[in-house]
Order: C-alpha cells, then structure tokens, then sequence
C-alpha cells in the first residue's frame, strides 16, 4: 500500500489497555508454553496495531511541522506512550517468570529475555509522569529547531537548507553562512539552556526513582546494552583518543594543504577542496532513479527491497520548510514497510541517504521476513552497522550519482569525513557521560567541560569568533544530545565496524556481502558481540582492535 493510502485513527488506549489485560489473564490460564506463545503471536498483532498508528503519526508531523491535526496526535502520543510501554513491561514480565519460560526461550531467544528484564528495569509506574514530561521537551526541542527562518538574500531557509552554503566552495559564502547559523542558535541560547537542563534533572529524577545514582546506568539500559557496558566504552574512547585522533588531525591537515589554507577554521573544515564538495548531478527525481539502479545491480534482495520502497513511496525526501530537520529511517509494521524520511538539499548529503537510511531499511525489509518481533529488536550500535556498511558496498555505483569527474573526489571524502566522525562520535558520548554523572552542573560549567573535550578530540578546532560556538555550545546543535541520551557511541561502534566490512570488501567483495547478508538477516537474535564473531567481524571494544583498522585505513590512503 502507498504511504499517502495507509489509514491514520488515532489509538483508543484504554481498549488497548483491556486487551492487554485480556491476553495478560489467558498468559496465566494458559496449561504450557504452546499455548502461551500462541497467545504472545495476538500480542505481536495488538503492538504492531499500536506501533503502526503511532509511527504513522510521527512521520505525518515531521513532514508537516505546521500540521495542526498530527501537532496534536504527536502531544497526544507524548503523553499516552510512556504509560502504554509500562503496560507492556507488565506482559512481557508474565513472560518473564513464566513457568514455561525454557519453552518460551526456544521460541523466541535469549536474548528477548535478557531485554525483557532491562525494560523492567527501566520503567515504572512511578516515573510515568517524568517519562511524558520527558517527551514534551524533546518535541520541543526538536520543534524549536525546526522553527529556524534565516534570511539568505531575500529567501528564508531551514537549518536543512542552508547546508549547501555551509559547504560552498567560496570560502566568503562557507563564512556568511556559518555566521547566518551561528546567530539563530545564539538567538535562541536561553531556552536551548532552558530545555536541557530540564532534561537533565528530569531524566536524574527517573533515574533516583529507580533506584540508580544517576541516569548513566539507567540510560545505558534505556539503549538496551545487553551485552556490553561503560567499561567496555570507556576503552574504546580510550583507544581512540591514543590512536584515532592523530588519524583523524591528519586528514584535517590534508584537507586544510587541498584548501590552500594557512589555518581550518570551523567554517572549511568539512570542505573537501578548492572545487568544494562533490555534488550529485540531476534532480531529486534522478537521484533516486540512480538508486532504484544501483539497488537493482547491486543484488537480488536489494532490487526486490528498493522496488517495494519505490512502488509503494514509502521515501519522502524532498526538501521543504515546514519539514522538520534531518533524517531517518523507520518502521511500520502492519505493512511490513520501512519508511525513509530526508531533506535533500543538491549536496553529496542526498546521496548519504540513498545509501545509509537504504541500508538501514533493506535491513528492515529483510527482518520483516522473520515472525520472531524479538529479533527485530535491533540494539542500535547493531542497526548502525548495516546503514554504515552499505555506504561502502554501494561505492561501485557512486559514478551513477556524479560521474566520473567527480566520483573519485567523493569516493575519497566519504571515507574522509567517516575517519574524522569517529572522535566527534566519541566526544559527544563522553559529554554525555559527564553531565549525566554531574546533573547539578550549571549550563555554563557544562559548556565549559565540552570545550575541553574539544581540546581532547579536535585540537585543531577554530571557530574564529563564531560567538556560540565559541562559548562552548556546539553540542546544543546536536539533536541526539537533547532527545537520545547517549544513543552517539552506537554510530561509532558501527562505523569502527563499516570500515571492517570496507577493508574486507576491497580484499574480497563477495564474501564481505556474504557476511553482511548474514549480518541482516541475523537481526536480534542473538546478542550484538555474538552478531559480530558470527558475521567474521571484530568488536572494536577489544584492545588493539582499533589500531588495526587504522593502519588498514592507512593503506587505502
């Protein structure tokens, strides 16, 4: 079914809640584990119904920010969803310490248990109200965002479309653009202050309630680490402060030679030379033409994959001012439809997603296959891999986007612009580790504790006198920081794990997509450390790891 075809009814929660409780008495009624799974298989139906009306709405109000009608669906959801995930936390609890539960675990996997007992860890009744509080600031956050109307000779942009300027290759344009940004953000400063520091004391408020110290432990389980925990994190960005920072400063150093530049400021140091940046040739339309190609020759699933999304149009990519910023890939699951939500604005950015949110969805697409709704339970530092992995496995098709003049030029900055992600990644984790262990921080102490980190992680930083930046507050631009507490490092595991797949692909395409396949199809069900050994890939958490693939990077440059 087409998107724009997919009824919207705005869920009846309290018959939602009956039939909860309906499928909850016929769980304790039930003689064996048989039939206590033939019970969860209506669950599954019940959740879908739900997920699928309240997915439905949060697309419809970020294609519209201005919608009235999904404005008040999405305040409604706000408050509605925190206690309905309470109430599934009670099912899957029955689940849990059921007497058939060695039946149930064959069924569904261990690693649904072992997430069921990090979900009763992570909500009560109690904390309700904060968890509702807690969405209000986030869609306030994210709406106060969208809200940007800047000025660009005569015409008004979004934070999305002012991007192409922000990355001109006239270093003036770069400059006046960075400075158009920098004034929205410093003329909304005190409600950005505002709003996260609610956030904060909200989220240590949950976490007291729980019994935590502070929300670290409790966010940790909120991105449902299951296998891994802040020790393994902290080595890694241990690691990479000793061998992938003066990486990264090298590929710095190369782009500030290209540029011509006796100094990077802020504003050059995501230009990849003097020509600027490779843009994609043609129009929106083309570009996903060119994908519907290279989806087609790239292999059998991904063309079935890629003709589902596109007969069903099931991508909204095209840029408009009401739409709020951003990009991503979501899920719905009565229509076993993964939906792909961008703002294309004629950079290399389009064809970011074409590949990334893609590898996210064929992931999606691929998981939908499978009747165990457990194993599409993905951890995120899993989920990253396969959008992260299928940039790369797209590479031979990148001259359908740009040609061949300018193919090479963004096969190299792609790969540039992953290597020097990875200590910004690890910095915003460590930020978050910081103000979350310290919730009683002013705003300005914490501004002051992520210029250090930028000290640490990006020595060469300079934002010639971009005041906000300047101040210590770039972090506020970052959206997960307000609405997906210490979500960053996943994209880091992830892409520590891309340029595996990258270095084995070169040496050995076919089986690198053997694996990767595998990777997919694999989804949740089993734990993220057991997903890599069995997919032929090293966990970055392990010491040595790292520097490995630094030197393997190393070797393509």
């Amino acid at each position: 079914m087409k998107f724009k075809d997919m009824p919207y009814a705005r869920v009846d929660f309290e018959q939602v809640k009956e039939e909860l409780k309906q499928l909850m008495e016929a769980l304790k009624a039930a003689k064996d584990g048989e039939e206590q799974f033939e019970i969860h298989k209506k669950f599954y139906k019940l959740n879908d119904r739900v997920q699928t009306q309240v997915t439905l709405c949060s697309i419809r109000h970020t294609l519209d920010t201005t919608d009235a009608f999904y404005e008040e669906e999405q305040n409604y959801y706000d408050r509605q969803v925190p206690e309905y995930s309470q109430l599934c936390v009670d099912y899957q609890k029955l689940l849990f310490e059921s007497p058939y539960r060695k039946t149930l675990e064959e069924k569904i996997g261990e690693v649904a248990f072992k997430n069921m007992e990090i979900a009763m860890k992570s909500v009560s009744p109690e904390i309700i109200p904060l968890m509702q509080e807690e969405n209000e600031l986030t869609t306030e956050y994210e709406k106060l965002l969208a809200s940007a109307k800047i000025d660009w000779e005569g015409e008004t942009l979004n934070l999305s479309l002012l991007t192409p300027y922000l990355k001109n290759k006239d270093k003036d344009i770069r400059r006046k653009a960075a400075e158009k940004q920098d004034a929205f953000f410093l003329s909304i400063s005190d409600k950005l202050d505002e709003l996260y520091d609610k956030l904060v004391k909200n989220r240590t408020m949950q976490a007291k309630k729980l019994g935590f110290d502070t929300y670290t432990p409790l966010g940790y389980l909120r991105m449902q680490r299951n296998c891994y925990g802040r020790e393994e994190i902290e080595n890694l960005r241990k690691q990479v402060k000793e061998v992938w920072v003066p990486f990264a400063e090298s590929i710095f150093q190369k782009r500030k030679e290209r540029l011509g530049l006796s100094e990077l400021s802020y504003s050059d140091e995501l230009v990849f030379g003097p020509q600027g940046n490779p843009q994609p040739e043609g129009t929106p339309e083309e570009i996903l033409a060119a994908g519907q190609k290279m989806y087609e020759e790239l292999s059998a699933e991904t063309k079935e994959f890629f003709d589902f999304m596109m007969e069903n149009e099931l991508l909204d990519v095209f840029g408009r001012k009401t739409k709020a910023v951003g990009g991503y890939m979501t899920y719905l699951p009565d229509y076993k439809a993964p939906f792909i939500f961008a703002n294309f604005n004629g950079t290399s950015g389009d064809v970011d997603v074409m590949t990334h949110e893609c590898g996210h969805a064929f992931q999606g697409y691929l998981a939908a296959q499978d009747p165990i709704r457990e194993h599409a339970d993905i951890g995120m530092e899993t989920a990253e891999i396969h959008s992260m992995s299928m940039e790369f496995f797209t590479e031979p098709w990148y001259h359908l986007f740009f040609g061949e003049k300018t193919t090479e030029d963004y096969t190299k900055m792609h790969l540039e612009d992953a290597i020097i992600f990875v200590p910004y990644g690890c910095m915003v984790d460590e930020f978050q580790h910081v103000v979350y262990d310290n919730p009683d921080m002013t705003p300005e102490e914490r501004k002051q504790a992520w210029k250090k980190l930028e000290q640490e992680y990006k020595p060469h930083l300079n934002y010639q006198g971009l005041e906000f930046f300047e101040k210590g507050c770039f972090w506020q631009k970052q959206h997960h920081i307000y609405s997906y507490p210490l979500y960053y490092i996943d994209y880091v595991i992830a892409q520590l794990c891309a340029f595996e797949y990258k270095v084995w692909m070169d040496k050995d395409r076919k089986e690198a997509w053997k694996s990767y396949l595998k990777l997919c199809t694999m989804s949740a069900s089993k734990f993220h450390t057991e997903l890599l050994e069995e997919a032929g890939l090293e966990t970055p958490f392990k010491d040595g790891v790292i520097g490995k693939i630094v030197e393997n990077l190393k070797g393509i440059f």
